[in-house]
């Protein structure tokens, strides 16, 4: 089951956000072979491409140490709605040695938008 926190995003700023994944047992996840995506939408079942925001997701060197960033560059937080509240996910994938996908997601929650002053 994925952990959810809220986050706050200020509208026109630079936004970066990291992770740092463990195992059940507290030891860091090796995402060596992991692939890592994270979206962001107004609501959950937007499908309109205007309503749904790609995060920049980087798993950090060494990938042993278990760490992702996400980033969204200020022209993308400035054109988010400060008046809606956005849901969002990240999801770690690898593709097992039968050939299969295989997606965990990691965090989610929701994200709301603190408006810019200064625009």
């Amino acid at each position: 089951m994925a952990h959810y926190e809220d986050i706050v995003i200020d509208q026109g700023a630079d936004f970066a956000m990291e992770l740092h994944l463990v195992e059940v047992d507290g030891s860091r996840k090796d995402l060596s072979r992991y692939r890592v995506e994270a979206k962001m939408k107004k609501n959950y079942n937007s499908t309109d491409a205007a309503d749904i925001v790609t995060f920049q997701s980087i798993i950090a060197n060494p990938p042993q140490d278990g760490v992702v960033t996400l980033e969204l560059t200020n022209t993308q937080t400035d054109s988010l709605n400060y008046k809606k509240t956005y849901v969002y996910d990240v999801e770690l994938s690898f593709t097992d040695s039968d050939g299969n996908d295989i997606i965990e997601r990691v965090i989610e929650g929701k994200a709301e938008i603190s408006p810019s002053v200064t625009r």
